[in-house]
């Protein structure tokens, strides 16, 4: 239990991230211009689908439709990725799911901080994709022990963040004046810094070995490289953002556009090609150009099981094998073609996806399930239950990430067409142990999630159990 005279750690991550929403907007404007187009276009869609504004009443999603963003970083050592779980902890945070980018030539393996409980989930859903830079994979030895060298000097924390950490940690939770000040010291961890902390030669060595190690490296912290708002209608906002001067990438990542939309779908406008400092030898600058940030765009489905993942894994390897090449602008509309006709496959219906166990739901009596109560059976199954309008169901919204399509993004909106392609195998193991904690497996939350759905409605209706 909270004392309560500590702020909750729900109310702590919704401050840190409306804090770095404007701060992002300030050094992003475009991204100010792509929420506001996401606000319009999520205003027009619950304006003409009843059904769906119904939907995100019952499930309370429609409070937090607004808020709903994740960002994203990278990190170069485990000493950044340990003090970052205690960080995010603060805000109740814990690290859900890993996720492997090696496989699309991305040298980092990643974890979301995020809330657990749905509860905690309804008041604020920020999380933060966070990426581990695999240093190992530098096969240039010399190169290695540069990249090894400028992370081990640097400090991305400042010394009160530090302080606030370790308060929270002894306390069990910050006061009112602690909190407000953790959040702004916190800020200060994902800022931008133009000046570079390596020379205009070291840059470019880095950046040859890829792109995102030069964006891990050789900086003074892991700015935060995108943030995500929620829209009800992926196509709607990519079709529309030419027309707002925002470029976006060529393709949509994940599934294809469906009635009953699965997992996660995203999008972005191509990162900022942005001036930055770097400093010589000799102690003077040069004028440079690092390109890494961008504003991505997510429309979230309803979570899968793991029957429902091995299905969703299979249909869109297909489609790409289909395509037989990467997906570009200039096969897009193939690429979409493919995905639509693989999926075809998949149940584009609630109740089928529900009966076939493909995906998770929330289940809430209903009114007329409720004055029902004394008339109910004990022996009732959820079906019977559902048939006769005591119970509803609702899709469980999807809050965690795709392998794919997280590499998809790191690639596609950066430019260029070299992918290094590392052998490396996937680490778990390796990542847990530089994170100093076990990663939460995302299904079993969704399980857990959907059961106490089913608890709920069970005492509501006075019945001992239920089960899906």
């Amino acid at each position: 239990m909270i004392d309560q005279h500590f702020v909750s750690p729900n109310d702590i991550r919704a401050k840190f991230s409306l804090a770095m929403s404007a701060m992002y907007q300030q050094e992003v404007p475009l991204y100010g211009d792509l929420i506001e187009l996401v606000a319009e276009t999520n205003r027009e869609v619950l304006s003409k689908d009843s059904a769906l504004a119904h939907g995100l009443q019952i499930t309370g999603e429609i409070g937090r439709l607004s808020m709903e963003r994740h960002g994203a970083i990278r990190v170069g050592t485990a000493a950044e990725l340990q003090t970052l779980r205690r960080l995010f902890a603060v805000m109740g945070m814990s690290p859900v799911g890993y996720y492997d980018l090696t496989a699309a030539g991305v040298p980092v393996h990643s974890t979301a901080f995020r809330a657990v409980h749905e509860a905690d989930l309804q008041v604020s859903p920020f999380r933060i994709f966070t990426s581990l830079l695999r240093l190992e994979l530098i096969e240039n030895v010399a190169l290695r022990e540069l990249a090894q060298r400028l992370l081990d000097r640097r400090c991305i924390f400042t010394e009160r963040a530090l302080e606030l950490i370790a308060l929270h940690e002894i306390q069990g939770g910050l006061d009112a004046e602690q909190a407000q000040e953790f959040v702004a010291q916190a800020l200060e961890t994902f800022r931008w810094h133009r000046l570079a902390t390596v020379s205009a030669s070291e840059y470019q060595q880095l950046h040859n070995q890829h792109r995102l190690i030069a964006d891990i490296v050789a900086f003074k912290g892991p700015h935060i490289n995108h943030l995500t708002p929620r829209t009800l209608d992926i196509d709607r906002v990519q079709a529309a953002m030419p027309e707002r001067g925002i470029p976006p990438k060529a393709v949509i990542e994940g599934p294809p556009t469906r009635h009953c939309p699965i997992l996660l779908r995203q999008t972005s406008f191509k990162a900022l090609e942005e001036q930055v400092l770097f400093i010589e030898p000799d102690g003077h600058q040069v004028v440079g150009h690092h390109t890494a940030r961008f504003g991505e765009i997510e429309q979230r489905g309803v979570a899968l099981t793991a029957k429902g993942r091995a299905l969703y894994d299979r249909l869109l390897q297909a489609a790409q094998d289909a395509l037989q090449v990467p997906a570009t602008e200039d096969n897009a509309p193939r690429y979409y073609q493919l995905l639509a006709e693989h999926f075809q496959a998949f149940p584009d219906d609630y109740n089928a996806l529900r009966v076939q166990q493909l995906a998770w739901f929330r289940y809430f009596p209903t009114e007329c399930g409720l004055a029902a109560k004394e008339t109910v059976e004990q022996h009732s199954t959820l079906e019977q239950l559902i048939a006769l309008d005591y119970i509803r169901f609702q899709p469980l919204v999807y809050e965690d990430f795709l392998p794919v399509s997280a590499a998809g993004i790191f690639q596609s909106n950066l430019g260029g067409s070299h992918h290094a392609q590392y052998a490396a195998s996937s680490s778990r193991a390796a990542f847990e142990q530089a994170l100093g904690a076990g990663v939460i497996d995302e299904l079993a939350l969704y399980q857990q999630t959907q059961q106490r759905s089913l608890q709920a409605c069970a005492q509501a209706l006075g019945l001992h159990a239920l089960e899906a």
